[in-house]
């Protein structure tokens, strides 16, 4: 239901379900499930422009919990998107530094194997995004989009990084990388028609005259 009302651009409904369901649920359980829920619908409608006030402040102490554990990194950029939405520089350097040093000592942990050439840039961008460089992250996410897909979650999951790429882009500087906003753009309606988040970012990109 809340995905639903996100998709088609309904933000006061997704907040209003966010906050009378999903984030009661994660309070309670803690599930990881929960986690990812709210964060990625936090970070989605953040990325909208619309603003969250200080929800990040309440999921913060739960994800917290989880900085070191480095179990999967679709989790790790998930807990990191709290820590950023939340403005705790000493949270997220910590699990980017840990993140680190489990990536130069891996061992047979395929997670571990994949932080240096996936999961930390993609947690980088994260941080490149929340600092005003799009460029950059744009850089660091455009050589491992179709690696993504190892670091766990669904397709629907990671959408969130597909996302975070495009609206990336849009908000380059750089004609290179309008170029690639705009490529994106063209592949997303090819491949969801008719969808209106899309047909959103499509608008985007008009104001910021990609498409003329």
């Amino acid at each position: 239901m809340m995905g639903t009302s996100f998709f088609q651009g309904e933000y006061e409904a997704a907040l209003t379900i966010y906050d009378e369901h999903i984030f009661p649920s994660l309070r309670t359980s803690g599930a990881m499930l929960d986690v990812v829920d709210s964060c990625s619908m936090l970070y989605r409608l953040r990325m909208e422009g619309v603003s969250v006030g200080d929800r990040w402040r309440d999921v913060l102490p739960i994800t917290q919990k989880h900085t070191r554990d480095h179990v999967l990194l679709f989790n790790d950029a998930h807990f990191l998107m709290a820590s950023l939405g939340a403005g705790d520089p000493q949270t997220t350097q910590e699990l980017l530094t840990t993140l680190q040093d489990a990536s130069k000592s891996p061992g047979e942990n395929c997670q571990h194997l994949l932080a240096r050439d996936v999961g930390l840039p993609l947690c980088q961008a994260l941080v490149e995004v929340e600092n005003g460089n799009p460029n950059r992250a744009v850089e660091l996410l455009l050589p491992i989009r179709y690696r993504i897909v190892q670091v766990g979650g669904s397709n629907a999951q990671r959408d969130v990084f597909n996302q975070l790429l495009i609206h990336a882009a849009l908000n380059c500087t750089s004609g290179t990388h309008k170029n690639v906003a705009r490529s994106l753009l063209m592949e997303r309606d090819a491949l969801k028609p008719n969808s209106p988040l899309t047909e959103r970012l499509i608008r985007k990109a008009a104001a910021v005259h990609l498409l003329q």
